[in-house]
């Protein structure tokens, strides 16, 4: 008589091809959200009230609304209308929802750039934008990548959300060998060692991205 957690090595393909769509779509969603997110934390910061008002909302909004259910919204009504698949839904969900973090992000490692380097440029005859693009963007940008490389890892664990609009990722791949083999703790603990490798091995990469930053300052 097998092992319990013979189910693991017998499929154990289905598994990496989870956990290599969970990679893509992650991958795909934080290309969506990064420009999204740096103009919305651009927009956050302006002088246009307009513009600030409508980048707030929006941020505010999204952080306040579950994952789960922007998902829902995004497959089942836009989806519709759109004619997304169940993977686009998916990119389009988790980069809407990781853009609005990213602004912060953004936001945030803009406003750590000291004033005077505005005020420098600006006196030198940089317009605002030319100041911003070329003088305050580049320093933020340095402030802003290990955080916005954590998002990354937030993003990966968020992605199994999206198996409840049927993208066939590591968690709904889990879901179904348990509904077939009905080893639930075999198969989730495995999975959930899936992910911690995944996510431990990029938290240790942007450490040590942190610790070479460190010193090159």
């Amino acid at each position: 008589m097998g092992s319990a957690w013979d189910v693991i090595p017998q499929n154990i393909g289905l598994l990496m091809d989870g956990l290599w769509l969970t990679l893509q779509l992650s991958a795909c969603a934080l290309v969506v959200s990064i420009p999204i997110g740096i103009l919305l934390g651009l927009l956050r910061i302006s002088r246009n009230r307009i513009l600030s008002f409508l980048a707030v909302s929006y941020v505010e909004f999204v952080r306040g609304v579950p994952l789960l259910v922007l998902l829902f919204w995004i497959y089942f009504v836009l989806g519709k209308w759109l004619k997304l698949g169940p993977f686009l839904a998916g990119v389009m969900g988790l980069g809407l929802f990781s853009a609005a973090f990213i602004a912060e992000i953004v936001r945030a490692g803009i406003q750590a750039v000291p004033r005077g380097q505005m005020e420098a440029a600006r006196s030198s005859g940089m317009s605002y934008v030319q100041a911003m693009r070329f003088i305050v963007l580049p320093q933020a940008m340095r402030k802003v990548l290990p955080p916005m490389a954590s998002q990354f890892i937030t993003l990966i664990k968020d992605s199994s959300l999206v198996s409840v609009i049927s993208v066939v990722d590591l968690t709904l791949v889990a879901k179904n060998l348990v509904s077939t083999s009905f080893r639930s703790l075999e198969v989730w603990s495995f999975v959930a060692i899936m992910y911690f490798c995944i996510t431990f091995f990029l938290s240790q990469v942007i450490r040590a991205f942190e610790r070479r930053y460190r010193v090159s300052e």
